[in-house]
């Protein structure tokens, strides 16, 4: 398992995503058993979110973790952007952390741009850290300009991360946003590896095939090494099942050589300049 630091926090650079879990009544225990087999294997990120099936998403991960250690998990959720005032992120919180079955949560996280004022997020997610409901907290689908706005009224070293979409197909924030929160020290969690959020899947090209098939690996597990390669990415791919789980751990332990990582660039085009910035 490959692991980076942020802020003196170890957090493993795969993550267990949750977004579409929890919303079946027949897929709940073995997508349960999918989340154990990842945090028994050295995975200690899980990443939800209030929207995600309007709370069952937390509530199956609740249910994962209640006979675990919870100091040596790294808990995220987010909250709608309709929930940024302080009173309502507060709510929201009290929510989330009871279906989780927690009393804090490691990161808290703004999902998309609010039209509420962003000063008085900060000043909301600041006072649920001085409770010590949280420990750290960010945002989701921020572009530079935002995260730049963010740290002027937050302050250098106050942000602990950002979640924007991130794939092989989806590269528009190496060109700026990626360089720059390096710069702040900020983290930066890519969701969506197999760009299927979206229902529209990663085209295959040929350097995509040839390096599956040369190594004995899926091309999904190329796809999500690739996403893993500079140590500087969280990924948080989904899986449902134990199959797919180990299939994602055995990725993370996948290294692309430079010669594979070229021969995907050539295919895939890193940004020569700057891009919207792209979400699910």
């Amino acid at each position: 398992m490959k692991y980076m630091t942020v802020k003196g926090e170890k957090l493993s650079q795969l993550g267990l995503g949750t977004w579409g879990m929890g919303e079946k009544a027949s897929k709940r225990e073995e997508e349960i058993v999918a989340l154990r087999c990842g945090l028994s294997s050295g995975v200690n990120v899980i990443d939800t979110a209030e929207m995600y099936g309007e709370g069952q998403a937390e509530s199956l991960v609740g249910e994962a973790i209640k006979d675990l250690d919870r100091s040596q998990l790294f808990l995220i959720s987010k909250f709608y952007p309709w929930h940024a005032s302080p009173r309502e992120q507060k709510k929201s919180l009290a929510a989330s952390l009871k279906r989780l079955g927690t009393d804090y949560l490691d990161l808290y996280l703004l999902h998309w741009k609010s039209d509420y004022p962003l000063a008085e997020t900060v000043k909301g997610l600041q006072d649920l850290q001085a409770a010590g409901l949280i420990r750290h907290w960010g945002v989701s689908n921020f572009d530079t300009a935002d995260m730049q706005e963010l740290v002027d009224i937050a302050g250098e070293g106050a942000v602990f991360a950002n979640e924007d979409l991130y794939n092989l197909d989806k590269r528009g924030v190496e060109y700026d946003l990626l360089p720059w929160q390096k710069q702040h020290g900020i983290a930066f969690i890519g969701y969506s590896p197999f760009n299927s959020g979206n229902g529209q899947s990663i085209p295959v090209k040929a350097s995509l095939k040839q390096i599956a098939d040369k190594r004995g690996v899926s091309v999904h597990q190329v796809l999500l090494a690739w996403t893993m390669r500079t140590g500087q990415v969280l990924t948080i791919p989904k899986a449902s099942s134990v199959d797919h789980m180990r299939a994602n751990l055995a990725a993370a332990d996948l290294v692309l050589t430079a010669g594979e990582l070229a021969a995907l660039d050539r295919d895939y085009l890193p940004p020569k300049s700057k891009q919207p910035l792209e979400s699910i």
